[in-house]
């Protein structure tokens, strides 16, 4: 998980800890956007279109993508937008020595899934969406939304996958987190959970004992990693299942 860095209000001076987000890849890998340290933050005062997105290049695939600007808001009530390290230009490449394999013909480019498309988040049903649309993205191409939450919390069911989405504002309790494990263990199934306010300490802890991917979504619908197995969800998808 990323390490949190102090960001300094510009209007009352307090110093707050900010976690950067972090977003998934189009290759698979969780990319965590890199907040320049020391960096100056900028009030938010008006918002475009074109200032709410920052270019970070993938350490692991090097692709280049936009991403929602990192925000943080202050107790004074000053939302600020964090400054994030600018791309560098990358070197040429060299050319291939001659008579060489790659100077006749190059290597097969890697497979990589297409770029995550969120579902902006207005309502409760909106958060199924999202988590199902997720789901799909990571292989599970069969996920199907219940028309209602069943007994047992599960909202999402496909193959090989079992979920469930908290839309509400409190945060997903132990017992949840126990439930959609057991469920999962009669489907011979990945349980996986979406919350959109987070999780108890014990909630989290205990995910991370039944090695449980844990996620959060914030309103534009982008789903984010909140412990190891969600990371190796990400990395492996659902042919590492």
């Amino acid at each position: 998980m990323a390490d949190s860095v102090p960001v300094r209000c510009p209007t009352c001076r307090r110093e707050n800890a900010f976690t950067p987000p972090t977003f998934p890849c189009a290759c698979g890998a969780p990319l965590t956007l890199p907040v320049l340290r020391g960096g100056v933050p900028v009030e938010i005062v008006h918002r475009t279109w074109q200032s709410s997105w920052v270019e970070v290049r993938c350490d692991t695939c090097g692709r280049l993508d936009e991403w929602p600007a990192p925000e943080s808001g202050c107790v004074c009530g000053t939302v600020v937008r964090v400054p994030v390290v600018p791309v560098p230009t990358p070197p040429p490449p060299n050319p291939p020595a001659p008579g060489s394999s790659l100077a006749s013909s190059p290597g097969p480019p890697p497979v990589l899934r297409p770029a995550f498309r969120p579902v902006t988040i207005r309502t409760a049903r909106d958060c199924v969406t999202a988590a199902a649309q997720y789901l799909k993205w990571l292989g599970f191409t069969d996920v199907l939304a219940a028309q209602e939450r069943s007994a047992s919390g599960v909202d999402l069911r496909g193959t090989g996958v079992v979920a469930q989405v908290d839309p509400t504002t409190r945060a997903t309790k132990l017992r949840e987190i126990e439930c959609l494990w057991l469920n999962g263990l009669n489907d011979s199934a990945i349980a996986v959970c979406f919350s959109l306010a987070g999780y108890s300490r014990d909630a989290r802890a205990r995910a991370d004992e039944l090695h449980l991917p844990l996620f959060v979504m914030d309103l534009t619908g982008t789903p984010q990693p909140v412990n190891d197995p969600a990371d190796e969800l990400i990395r492996d998808g659902a042919t590492g299942r």
